[in-house]
Protein backbone atom coordinates (compact mmCIF):
# COMPACT_ATOMS: atom_id res chain seq x y z
CA UNK A 1 0.00 0.00 0.00
CA UNK A 2 1.42 3.28 -1.28
CA UNK A 3 -1.45 5.81 -1.28
CA UNK A 4 -5.13 6.79 0.11
CA UNK A 5 -8.10 8.01 -1.58
CA UNK A 6 -10.70 8.90 1.49
CA UNK A 7 -14.53 9.57 1.24
CA UNK A 8 -15.55 12.66 2.58
CA UNK A 9 -19.26 13.07 4.31
CA UNK A 10 -19.23 9.86 6.56
CA UNK A 11 -15.44 9.15 6.90
CA UNK A 12 -14.19 12.85 7.61
CA UNK A 13 -17.52 14.48 8.71
CA UNK A 14 -21.38 13.62 9.07
CA UNK A 15 -23.36 16.39 8.82
CA UNK A 16 -21.63 19.69 9.97
CA UNK A 17 -19.66 17.72 12.34
CA UNK A 18 -16.22 16.79 11.61
CA UNK A 19 -15.60 12.57 12.68
CA UNK A 20 -13.26 12.86 16.04
CA UNK A 21 -9.93 12.81 14.95
CA UNK A 22 -10.13 13.64 11.24
CA UNK A 23 -8.00 15.87 11.00
CA UNK A 24 -5.07 14.43 13.01
CA UNK A 25 -5.03 11.36 10.45
CA UNK A 26 -4.61 14.08 7.44
CA UNK A 27 -2.07 15.35 8.83
CA UNK A 28 -0.32 11.88 9.68
CA UNK A 29 -0.65 11.33 5.80
CA UNK A 30 1.09 14.37 5.13
CA UNK A 31 4.19 13.93 7.91
CA UNK A 32 4.24 10.22 6.80
CA UNK A 33 4.47 11.43 3.05
CA UNK A 34 1.46 9.47 1.76
CA UNK A 35 -0.23 10.61 -1.46
CA UNK A 36 -3.94 10.74 -0.87
CA UNK A 37 -7.09 12.75 -2.17
CA UNK A 38 -10.15 13.15 -1.34
CA UNK A 39 -13.20 11.18 -3.33
CA UNK A 40 -16.07 12.49 -3.18
CA UNK A 41 -19.86 12.12 -5.07
CA UNK A 42 -20.71 15.23 -3.68
CA UNK A 43 -22.74 16.99 -6.69
CA UNK A 44 -23.96 20.02 -4.10
CA UNK A 45 -21.19 22.34 -4.00
CA UNK A 46 -18.00 22.91 -6.13
CA UNK A 47 -14.21 22.25 -4.90
CA UNK A 48 -13.68 25.62 -3.25
CA UNK A 49 -16.68 25.37 -1.52
CA UNK A 50 -15.44 21.92 -0.22
CA UNK A 51 -12.06 23.14 0.96
CA UNK A 52 -13.59 25.99 2.94
CA UNK A 53 -15.75 23.40 4.68
CA UNK A 54 -12.97 21.29 5.20
CA UNK A 55 -11.49 24.14 6.76
CA UNK A 56 -13.69 25.38 8.95
CA UNK A 57 -13.41 21.10 10.37
CA UNK A 58 -9.50 22.07 10.89
CA UNK A 59 -8.91 19.78 7.52
CA UNK A 60 -6.60 21.35 5.23
CA UNK A 61 -7.36 20.57 1.17
CA UNK A 62 -6.64 22.36 -1.89
CA UNK A 63 -8.98 22.27 -5.24
CA UNK A 64 -6.59 20.35 -6.59
CA UNK A 65 -6.39 17.12 -3.77
CA UNK A 66 -10.22 16.88 -4.43
CA UNK A 67 -11.82 14.59 -7.46
CA UNK A 68 -15.86 15.35 -8.12
CA UNK A 69 -17.74 14.15 -10.26
CA UNK A 70 -18.73 17.16 -11.53
CA UNK A 71 -14.47 17.62 -12.59
CA UNK A 72 -14.70 14.11 -13.90
CA UNK A 73 -18.18 15.16 -16.23
CA UNK A 74 -16.68 18.33 -17.40
CA UNK A 75 -13.12 16.86 -18.86
CA UNK A 76 -15.68 14.11 -20.52
CA UNK A 77 -17.69 16.62 -22.19
CA UNK A 78 -14.14 17.95 -23.32
CA UNK A 79 -12.83 15.33 -24.16
CA UNK A 80 -16.03 14.45 -26.68
CA UNK A 81 -16.13 17.68 -27.73
CA UNK A 82 -19.72 18.57 -26.19
CA UNK A 83 -20.97 21.42 -25.47
CA UNK A 84 -24.24 23.37 -24.14
CA UNK A 85 -25.16 20.55 -21.73
CA UNK A 86 -28.67 20.56 -20.18
CA UNK A 87 -27.48 20.56 -16.17
CA UNK A 88 -29.56 18.89 -13.50
CA UNK A 89 -27.24 19.86 -10.55
CA UNK A 90 -27.17 22.29 -7.54
CA UNK A 91 -26.55 26.35 -9.10
CA UNK A 92 -23.11 26.24 -7.21
CA UNK A 93 -22.13 22.96 -8.81
CA UNK A 94 -22.96 24.16 -12.29
CA UNK A 95 -19.94 26.78 -12.05
CA UNK A 96 -17.84 23.74 -12.85
CA UNK A 97 -19.59 23.43 -16.30
CA UNK A 98 -19.82 27.32 -16.97
CA UNK A 99 -17.00 27.29 -20.04
CA UNK A 100 -19.54 24.60 -22.09
CA UNK A 101 -22.49 27.06 -22.26
CA UNK A 102 -25.42 25.12 -20.37
CA UNK A 103 -28.66 25.52 -21.62
CA UNK A 104 -31.90 25.09 -20.27
CA UNK A 105 -34.63 25.07 -22.78
CA UNK A 106 -33.98 22.49 -25.73
CA UNK A 107 -30.92 22.10 -27.63
CA UNK A 108 -28.45 20.03 -25.38
CA UNK A 109 -25.43 18.91 -26.33
CA UNK A 110 -25.83 16.16 -23.15
CA UNK A 111 -27.94 15.75 -19.84
CA UNK A 112 -25.93 15.80 -16.52
CA UNK A 113 -27.65 14.41 -13.91
CA UNK A 114 -26.50 14.87 -10.31
CA UNK A 115 -27.87 15.43 -6.63
CA UNK A 116 -30.66 17.78 -7.10
CA UNK A 117 -32.01 16.99 -3.34
CA UNK A 118 -35.49 18.94 -2.56
CA UNK A 119 -35.08 20.86 -5.79
CA UNK A 120 -36.34 17.18 -7.31
CA UNK A 121 -40.29 17.51 -8.69
CA UNK A 122 -41.72 15.74 -11.42
CA UNK A 123 -41.78 18.68 -13.89
CA UNK A 124 -37.78 18.90 -13.28
CA UNK A 125 -37.27 15.50 -14.05
CA UNK A 126 -39.87 15.36 -17.06
CA UNK A 127 -37.37 17.83 -18.71
CA UNK A 128 -34.37 15.58 -17.86
CA UNK A 129 -36.76 13.16 -19.85
CA UNK A 130 -37.51 15.09 -22.82
CA UNK A 131 -34.02 16.41 -23.49
CA UNK A 132 -33.31 12.46 -23.93
CA UNK A 133 -35.77 12.11 -25.47
CA UNK A 134 -34.97 14.86 -28.77
CA UNK A 135 -34.08 14.17 -32.57
CA UNK A 136 -30.22 14.47 -31.10
CA UNK A 137 -30.48 11.48 -28.76
CA UNK A 138 -28.07 13.70 -26.41
CA UNK A 139 -25.40 10.89 -23.95
CA UNK A 140 -27.06 10.81 -20.08
CA UNK A 141 -23.81 11.53 -17.80
CA UNK A 142 -24.59 10.54 -14.62
CA UNK A 143 -22.53 12.42 -11.45
CA UNK A 144 -22.03 8.75 -9.42
CA UNK A 145 -24.92 6.24 -8.46
CA UNK A 146 -25.21 6.66 -4.72
CA UNK A 147 -28.16 5.46 -3.79
CA UNK A 148 -28.82 7.78 -0.03
CA UNK A 149 -26.58 9.66 1.99
CA UNK A 150 -27.03 10.14 5.62
CA UNK A 151 -28.38 13.87 6.46
CA UNK A 152 -28.50 15.80 10.16
CA UNK A 153 -33.08 14.44 9.46
CA UNK A 154 -31.89 10.98 8.64
CA UNK A 155 -31.13 9.04 5.32
CA UNK A 156 -31.90 10.92 1.67
CA UNK A 157 -31.84 10.21 -1.69
CA UNK A 158 -29.07 10.46 -3.68
CA UNK A 159 -28.71 10.67 -7.44
CA UNK A 160 -28.68 7.22 -8.19
CA UNK A 161 -32.48 6.71 -8.11
CA UNK A 162 -33.13 9.25 -10.59
CA UNK A 163 -30.59 8.29 -13.11
CA UNK A 164 -32.39 5.02 -13.05
CA UNK A 165 -35.37 6.32 -13.84
CA UNK A 166 -34.56 8.46 -16.52
CA UNK A 167 -32.07 5.36 -18.13
CA UNK A 168 -35.40 3.14 -17.72
CA UNK A 169 -37.67 5.52 -19.09
CA UNK A 170 -35.79 6.67 -22.00
CA UNK A 171 -34.26 3.25 -22.98
CA UNK A 172 -30.29 4.18 -22.77
CA UNK A 173 -27.70 3.40 -20.69
CA UNK A 174 -25.66 6.30 -18.70
CA UNK A 175 -22.23 7.22 -18.47
CA UNK A 176 -21.48 6.85 -14.60
CA UNK A 177 -18.65 9.57 -13.33
CA UNK A 178 -18.56 8.84 -10.09
CA UNK A 179 -18.17 6.18 -7.18
CA UNK A 180 -18.59 3.23 -8.02
CA UNK A 181 -17.64 3.35 -11.97
CA UNK A 182 -14.51 1.98 -12.40
CA UNK A 183 -13.35 5.06 -14.15
CA UNK A 184 -13.84 7.37 -12.01
CA UNK A 185 -11.56 5.49 -9.50
CA UNK A 186 -9.04 4.74 -12.90
CA UNK A 187 -8.64 8.65 -12.56
CA UNK A 188 -7.95 9.44 -8.79
CA UNK A 189 -5.24 6.31 -8.78
CA UNK A 190 -3.61 8.34 -11.81
CA UNK A 191 -3.76 11.14 -9.88
CA UNK A 192 -1.79 9.65 -7.22
CA UNK A 193 0.65 8.30 -9.92
CA UNK A 194 -0.21 5.24 -8.70
CA UNK A 195 -1.32 1.62 -9.48
CA UNK A 196 -4.74 0.08 -8.63
CA UNK A 197 -3.35 -2.45 -6.37
CA UNK A 198 -1.32 0.11 -4.42
CA UNK A 199 -3.96 2.21 -3.29
CA UNK A 200 -6.48 2.04 -0.88
CA UNK A 201 -10.02 3.42 -0.21
CA UNK A 202 -11.62 4.64 2.81
CA UNK A 203 -15.54 5.16 2.62
CA UNK A 204 -18.96 4.73 4.50
CA UNK A 205 -20.49 2.91 1.51
CA UNK A 206 -20.05 -0.63 1.17
CA UNK A 207 -21.15 -0.82 -2.12
CA UNK A 208 -19.91 2.40 -3.88
CA UNK A 209 -16.65 2.93 -1.71
CA UNK A 210 -15.94 -0.58 -0.84
CA UNK A 211 -17.28 -2.93 -3.54
CA UNK A 212 -16.41 -0.09 -6.21
CA UNK A 213 -12.96 0.67 -5.07
CA UNK A 214 -12.42 -3.25 -5.30
CA UNK A 215 -13.78 -3.96 -8.60
CA UNK A 216 -11.39 -1.50 -10.08
CA UNK A 217 -8.44 -3.23 -8.42
CA UNK A 218 -7.78 -0.93 -5.01
CA UNK A 219 -8.59 -2.21 -1.18
CA UNK A 220 -11.69 -0.95 -0.24
CA UNK A 221 -11.61 -0.20 4.03
CA UNK A 222 -15.28 0.35 5.62
CA UNK A 223 -15.62 3.11 8.37
CA UNK A 224 -18.67 2.34 11.00
CA UNK A 225 -19.55 5.87 10.89
CA UNK A 226 -21.77 7.91 8.20
CA UNK A 227 -24.58 5.38 6.50
CA UNK A 228 -22.52 2.61 7.73
CA UNK A 229 -25.28 -0.08 8.86
CA UNK A 230 -24.19 -3.42 10.39
CA UNK A 231 -26.39 -5.01 7.53
CA UNK A 232 -23.26 -3.85 5.50
CA UNK A 233 -21.02 -6.97 7.06
CA UNK A 234 -23.42 -9.19 5.59
CA UNK A 235 -23.94 -8.69 2.24
CA UNK A 236 -22.69 -9.53 -0.95
CA UNK A 237 -19.71 -7.04 -0.64
CA UNK A 238 -17.06 -8.19 1.43
CA UNK A 239 -14.35 -5.21 3.02
CA UNK A 240 -10.65 -5.79 3.27
CA UNK A 241 -10.83 -4.22 6.61
CA UNK A 242 -13.56 -2.67 9.02
CA UNK A 243 -12.49 0.46 11.21
CA UNK A 244 -14.34 1.56 13.71
CA UNK A 245 -13.53 5.64 12.36
CA UNK A 246 -10.87 7.37 10.48
CA UNK A 247 -9.36 7.44 13.58
CA UNK A 248 -7.85 3.78 13.08
CA UNK A 249 -6.46 4.33 9.54
CA UNK A 250 -2.92 4.82 10.84
CA UNK A 251 -2.82 1.67 13.23
CA UNK A 252 -4.58 -0.39 10.81
CA UNK A 253 -2.38 0.96 7.62
CA UNK A 254 1.43 0.54 9.78
CA UNK A 255 0.23 -2.74 11.05
CA UNK A 256 -1.10 -3.85 7.47
CA UNK A 257 2.82 -2.63 6.45
CA UNK A 258 4.49 -4.76 8.78
CA UNK A 259 2.47 -7.86 8.15
CA UNK A 260 2.90 -7.36 4.57
CA UNK A 261 7.21 -6.88 4.67
CA UNK A 262 7.07 -9.79 7.20
CA UNK A 263 5.16 -12.13 4.45
CA UNK A 264 7.47 -10.99 1.55
CA UNK A 265 10.80 -11.29 3.45
CA UNK A 266 9.80 -15.28 4.56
Amino acid sequence: MHGVLLDLDGVLYTGDEPVPGAAEVVDWLRQEEIPFRYLTNTTSRPRQAIVDRLAGMGITATPGQILTPAVAAGAWLRHHDISHPALFVPEATATEFADLGPVVAEGAGAVVVGDLGREWDFATLNRAFRQLMSEAQPPLLALGLTRYWRADDGLRLDAGPFVRALEYASGRSAVVLGKPDAAFYDAAVNALDLQPQQVVMVGDDVRSDVGGAQAAGLTGVLVRTGKFAPSDLSGDVTPDAVLDSIADLPEWWTGSRAQASRATSR
